[in-house]
């Protein structure tokens, strides 16, 4: 496949691919609602430096695999249209992709927040 057009153009591509993703994938939305909490909840408890890297780390990682869950769907989907279950096997893979980074996110989350909740309870 041929590179077509510079930087800005291949930037451009990106920012529509996360935007199709924004708009299709319900997934997506929740966890950009999410993300929200948690950088407020951060704030509020006025996070370290380490606490904020942790937070951004394992959120990129939530963000990457539903866009490439995303795309795999997709993908699939060009394939075949038909049912085949090595075509479910991959959005199903792809699927605990996601699952996976989605739980490292809370226990992640989990560690850093519990603390600052049971200082605020004391």
């Amino acid at each position: 496949m041929k590179r077509t057009g510079g930087f800005s153009y291949r930037l451009r591509c990106a920012w529509q691919g996360l935007v199709y993703a924004g708009k299709t994938q319900s997934n997506m939305r929740i966890h950009a609602v999410i993300l929200l909490l948690v950088l407020l909840a951060g704030c509020y408890f006025k996070l370290s430096l380490q606490q904020w890297i942790w937070i951004l780390l394992v959120s990129a990682a939530v963000f990457i695999t539903e866009t490439i869950n995303t795309a795999i769907e997709t993908t699939v989907d060009l394939v075949t249209l038909e049912y085949n279950p090595l075509a479910k096997l991959a959005k199903d893979v792809a699927a605990a992709a996601v699952l996976l980074a989605a739980a490292q996110a809370v226990i992640i989350g989990f560690i850093i927040f519990v603390p600052c909740l049971l200082r605020l309870m004391r």
